[in-house]
């Protein structure tokens, strides 16, 4: 047994794997009101990244896209196709969960469960652009 205090390793950012990552990092970055790191915005002609770091506005690593040959895609909630891992989001009310529907909407995602209806934990869960699930619950 040591001494020492056990290091302890923080979590830097959550990755997510993406044929397209600018179509997903835009996705994120827009529905979560993220930036670009340095250096990974948007060129002004040709975009050949395949590694982009999207952080909170105080610069805070949250999330990073990956490029990826191919994708299996992801077909949950159908039975026997678990989401292996998500991410979940909350909002303050249930206005607030409406009004985000319909972002995600026009973000490209895509509604996978709608437990709305739920008195103790209203939800709806989605899809990214490249399959990759999420909740938004009401808080």
């Amino acid at each position: 047994m040591s001494d020492f205090p056990p290091v302890v390793p923080q979590l830097l950012h959550t990755v997510l794997d993406a044929r397209n990552p600018r179509r997903e990092a835009e996705f994120w970055r827009d529905l979560l009101g993220l930036a670009y790191r340095p250096g990974d915005e948007a060129p002004e002609g040709a975009d050949h990244a395949d590694w982009l770091v999207l952080t909170h506005p105080d610069g805070r690593r949250c999330l990073a896209i990956q490029q990826v040959g191919s994708l299996p895609e992801s077909r949950w909630p159908e039975p026997g196709h678990p989401s292996v891992s998500h991410l979940d989001t909350t909002v303050p009310s249930r206005a607030a969960l409406d009004a985000v529907h319909e972002r995600v909407l026009a973000l490209g995602g895509e509604l996978r469960l709608d437990r709305t209806d739920d008195p103790d934990e209203p939800l709806r869960a989605y899809a990214s652009p490249e399959g990759h699930v999420f909740c938004v619950f009401v808080d």
